[in-house]
C-alpha cells in the first residue's frame, strides 16, 4: 500500500509543477510570530518549497513525509533538518513536543477518519500556547489530486474549526494565499 498518497510514484512530476511562489508569503507571516530558534514539525515536507521559508525565518525544524524520493531530495537540500520517513497519522513526532506544526497540502489528502486522528496527533504534539497552520479548502468538498490523481476531500471549516475547538485550540482568522489556498490558523490553550 502507497502511504504516500500516490506521491512516492509522482514524485518527480510534483517536484516540477510545484510552484515555489504559493504558499511562502502566508507561512512567512506565521512563522514570524515565532521567536528565534522555536522548534516547529512540518508534516508532509516534501521537497523543501515551505521549509526553506521556514529556516529562512530562523525555526529550528523537524520534518516527515512519507514519499523517500520526496525526502531524499529534501535531505539534499537540508541536510542539517532532523527528518523521518513517515505518515502524519504513523510517525513519533520524535517523541516531543513542539512550538507549532504546519501542514501545507496534506490534510485534505488523507480520509476523513486519519484528518480526525493526526489533528489529534497534533494537539498532543504542540506544547501549550501552541501554533498550528494547516490547509484545505473552507468548503466541504471533494476533488481529485491534480498530481496523483487520488481523491482529496476537505471537511470545511465548520467541520475543522469545531474539531480544533473540541481538542483544545482557539481559532484564528483564516486567510488565502496567491493560488487561492486556504489556511487554518490555531492556538493551543494553555
Amino acid at each position: 500500500m502507497d502511504k504516500s498518497n500516490g506521491y512516492e510514484q509522482r514524485a518527480q512530476d510534483f517536484m516540477q509543477a510545484r510552484r515555489a511562489h504559493i504558499g511562502p508569503d502566508v507561512v512567512r507571516e506565521w512563522a514570524r510570530g515565532f521567536p528565534p530558534r522555536a522548534e516547529v514539525l512540518e508534516l508532509g515536507c516534501g521537497h523543501g518549497v515551505i521549509s526553506e521559508v521556514l529556516l529562512h525565518q530562523g525555526l529550528r525544524l523537524y520534518a516527515i513525509d512519507p514519499s523517500p524520493t520526496l525526502l531524499s531530495a529534501f535531505r539534499a537540500r537540508f541536510p542539517d533538518v532532523q527528518t523521518a520517513c513517515a505518515t502524519a497519522q504513523d510517525s513519533t513526532y520524535f517523541n516531543r513536543t513542539f512550538d507549532g506544526v504546519i501542514a501545507w497540502g496534506l490534510i485534505f489528502l488523507l480520509p476523513e477518519e486519519t484528518q480526525r486522528i493526526v489533528l489529534t496527533k497534533v494537539a498532543q504534539a504542540l506544547k501549550p500556547g501552541g501554533r498550528l497552520l494547516f490547509t484545505a479548502a473552507r468548503e466541504a468538498v471533494t476533488w481529485f489530486d491534480s498530481i496523483t490523481g487520488q481523491e482529496s476531500r476537505s471537511l470545511g471549516a465548520e467541520v475543522y474549526e469545531r474539531l480544533l475547538r473540541e481538542l483544545g485550540f482557539d481559532i484564528e482568522p483564516g486567510r488565502r494565499d496567491a493560488g487561492e489556498n486556504y489556511y487554518y490558523l490555531a492556538i493551543k490553550r494553555d
